[in-house]
């Protein structure tokens, strides 16, 4: 063998404190190298402060943006321990920021709950960092420490005598540049923001302050939510017709058994629900404030103790009438705005995203204090239990009328379907992982799209006009809707919320990648808005998964000289650029208002064409913000959606 190719022991590596970390970040931070990467440096550091919080000796977390690229987290807490541990012969910490499992969510005594990567947090942010700094106020004095790189600089000390009556703890770190490259940005404010504000209501009562000091003129705001998940739920519902005034709370603190013999828990169970008129259903969950976008355990504890409640009262109280059908579970949920939280020792997730809680011992918890906390505010709300009640018979009648229609949604082949084959031009591959299907806008354009477009993997629906708006729609009528049935069968899931015999299933999907393509005029803008909102309410999951897209064709033809060929222009801002960059030169510049005004070469170079195309992947970051912007811009509530037109319309574009 060649000396290049022998593997010996010089061959192997040790790696030393948190040189694994810097080597391999993706495999110690959810998100990797970018943004997500990046803000979850943030969010470890925040979640710190939250669990003093919890723990109950913190009352206030401040986070501060600088205009460095670094940001700092203040807390009012016990403060970090400084003292030295005789086992490592360091300080405390040091201890904490520099070994990998090292921290006090390990002992019950410190922390009963907790979220974070349980004492790999701190560790890791400090070996991504350029610099971190930590200090501490202890019995009157003000310690520090400082770490570049993950390595100790400015060795844990006293550095003068704290401001008198100040407590706690203030982490300060810039994320590396040379690790997260396409961060450089910075920390986007918005973004942080949205995780503060619903920290707020999932702790219920800590003070949580933003400080942006980046721009011209430093930004601050407060965050208090005193009425914990309750305010949630009602903010959820938004400006949506409340079904009663003030939003239930279920709360309590139990024990459960473990399994297996392993003795019991104590978990912390909190639900805020809000009934409306509206017609689909949102329930977020959490465990530990860490959210849980597949829900999990305690989701099902919750609708089966939340089920069994309402239809032991209906019968109680004989508010379902003789000859009409009984409401489903589906049927009590149509309307509902819930967050579903619990607090508990150990949490299991499916996965390092943790999108689903697995605790059986959380199902057991919800379910115990839903049943009786919910049965208890029905008995002394009549009114609240009567007008629910009867908001799932409504409910039960029109799934009733609209079981012929639903038979439709049921996942069969779309060319079996009479409906389907004048509309839908299907691909030939089998295989959905390597499939898309393009929803276009109107029978020109989908002309085009079906002689320009890859028959292999490409298929093609067009709709005729804008379907329903579904936000004020019951489901019964949705389901009447030509488009939206074509839809449905076409994508071959079925639609989450019609009852309990139909659900939607992921795996039934015939297409991965479904591609939203409309105009680029306000009509086009107006019928993304419609479908966007169905796939929101009706095939959420589709969105969770990755599978909706926006395609992004050219606003503008521009022809130079006598080229033959045309350069496209995607946006007004790159117009704007080109015609800096090219005054005096001859061109001629085309305005593409419709899909239908390119022929099929155009259209499939420019939009259709994977090598060349821009799609842009439609997600949800925060379900409080998407659900309160369809309820405002799509709901029955007319003054919300005057305001936000009145207050925004100097950003509009009308192309009339």
């Amino acid at each position: 063998m060649s000396e290049a190719n022998q593997y010996t022991a010089d061959n192997i590596r040790v790696l030393k404190g948190l040189e694994g970390v810097r080597m391999r970040p993706a495999m110690y931070v959810q998100g990797g190298t970018g943004t997500d990467g990046y803000h979850q440096l943030l969010t470890e550091i925040i979640d710190n402060a939250i669990d003093e919080a919890l723990a109950g000796y913190a009352e206030t977390v401040e986070v501060t943006l600088m205009p460095d690229g670094s940001a700092s987290v203040k807390d009012d807490g016990r403060g970090i321990p400084v003292e030295v541990m005789e086992s490592e012969g360091r300080p405390a910490v040091e201890v904490i920021f520099t070994e990998l499992h090292a921290g006090g969510k390990f002992d019950s005594d410190a922390y009963k709950v907790s979220g974070g990567l349980h004492g790999v947090g701190s560790s890791v942010v400090n070996a991504l960092s350029t610099f971190l700094e930590a200090e501490v106020v202890k019995d009157g004095k003000l310690w520090k420490i400082r770490f570049d790189q993950g390595e100790v600089t400015f060795p844990t000390q006293v550095v003068g005598d704290a401001p008198k009556g100040s407590r706690g703890s203030r982490v300060t770190f810039q994320p590396d540049p040379s690790i997260f490259k396409d961060a450089a940005s910075g920390f986007d404010y918005d973004r942080i923001r949205k995780r503060l504000r619903e920290l707020a209501f999932l702790t219920g009562g800590v003070r949580i302050v933003l400080i942006d000091e980046r721009g011209s003129e430093p930004r601050r705001e407060e965050f208090l939510e005193k009425g914990g998940v309750a305010a949630y739920a009602d903010a959820l519902a938004g400006d949506g017709q409340k079904l009663y005034e003030a939003p239930l709370h279920l709360a309590s603190t139990t024990r459960v058994a473990l399994e297996d013999d392993a003795g019991e828990e104590e978990i912390e169970v909190e639900v805020g629900l809000m009934h409306t008129s509206g017609y689909g259903q949102t329930i977020v969950t959490y465990a530990n404030m860490i959210t849980n976008r597949d829900g999990g355990t305690h989701l099902t504890g919750f609708k089966s103790a939340y089920t069994r409640v309402l239809n032991a009262y209906a019968k109680k109280n004989n508010l379902i009438k003789k000859g009409d059908p009984a409401p489903t579970g589906e049927d009590f949920l149509e309307g509902i705005f819930g967050v579903i939280s619990v607090k508990l020792g150990d949490p299991q997730f499916e996965s390092q995203a943790k999108v689903k809680l697995l605790n059986p011992e959380a199902q057991s918890a919800v379910n115990s204090v839903v049943y009786e906390k919910f049965a208890e505010v029905l008995e002394e709300n009549p009114k609240v239990g009567k007008t629910i009640v009867e908001k799932a018979a409504q409910a039960a009648k029109a799934r009733e009328a609209a079981r012929k229609a639903r038979d439709l949604v049921r996942r069969a082949n779309p060319l079996e379907n009479d409906e389907l084959p004048g509309k839908l031009a299907d691909c030939s591959s089998g295989d959905p992982a390597n499939s898309e299907i393009y929803i276009v806008e109107g029978d020109s354009a989908g002309g085009s799209a079906k002689q320009g477009r890859e028959r292999r993997f490409q298929a093609i629906l067009p709709l005729r006009g804008k379907i329903l708006n579904v936000e004020k729609a019951q489901i019964g009528k949705i389901l009447k809707n030509a488009e939206i049935r074509a839809m449905i069968a076409a994508i071959g899931a079925g639609l989450e919320g019609t009852g309990d015999d139909q659900h939607f299933n992921l795996d039934e999907v015939r297409y991965h990648r479904i591609i939203i393509m409309t105009d680029a005029d306000v009509d086009g803008s107006h019928i993304r808005t419609l479908l966007l909102t169905f796939f929101y309410r009706y095939m959420r999951p589709l969105i969770d998964a990755g599978y909706l897209f926006i395609a992004q064709p050219p606003l503008y033809g521009i022809r130079e000289g006598r080229k033959k060929d045309l350069l496209y222009i995607y946006d007004d801002a790159a117009l704007k650029e080109y015609h800096k960059n090219h005054r005096g030169k001859n061109y001629e510049v085309q305005r593409f208002k419709g899909l239908g005004e390119m022929n099929p070469e155009q259209l499939w170079e420019t939009t259709m064409n994977p090598e060349t195309r821009v799609l842009r992947r439609v997600t949800i970051e925060d379900v409080l913000n998407a659900s309160e912007t369809f309820e405002m811009l799509m709901g029955n509530e007319v003054p919300p959606r005057r305001a936000f037109i009145e207050n925004n319309a100097d950003q509009a574009y009308l192309d009339i």
